[in-house]
């Protein structure tokens, strides 16, 4: 396993708030587990090739006031069906899939996730019209994340 995709794994462990992700590839294993303690350190080993690394997470200060969180519009709520990277249109500077007020009829692609340099369209199981889009292009996404809001 290269370094690319060791340093993207860990990323994709550090961005999305999942504490352990093993992964095995023919003769190549890999485990990558977050140490939740006050250090924040990440670890990834692939014993075959003895690769050893270390992330540091920024540590985020805690907000002195929790402000109201946005009223979010009811609906039909899509949700992630995988931990990865979202993104909104098929490549860089090309139109996003949908916009809020389009309507969108079962089966509509929504947007790619990305998950370990595969992308996975999104479909919606439901037709009407996109009230939100409640993820931010390129933000890493969690199993069962909403990610759209349809009326």
């Amino acid at each position: 396993m290269d370094l690319r995709k060791l340093k993207t794994l860990i990323e994709l462990v550090e961005n999305s708030g999942i504490a352990e992700l093993e992964l095995t590839e023919g003769e190549e294993h890999v485990r990558i587990s977050r140490n939740v303690a006050p250090s924040q350190q990440y670890y990834a080993s692939a014993p075959q090739q003895q690769h050893h690394m270390v992330a540091q997470a920024p540590m985020a200060a805690a907000p002195a006031a929790t402000p109201a969180e946005p009223a979010v519009p009811e609906g039909h709520v899509v949700k992630s069906p995988m931990v990865g990277s979202f993104y909104r249109a098929p490549s860089p500077g090309t139109p996003s899939f949908v916009d809020i007020g389009q309507t969108v009829n079962a089966g509509d692609t929504l947007c790619i996730i990305e998950a370990m340099k595969l992308l996975n369209e999104i479909e919606t199981d439901k037709g009407g019209v996109i009230k939100a889009i409640l993820v931010e292009n390129g933000q890493a996404v969690e199993f069962g994340q909403p990610l759209f809001i349809i009326g």
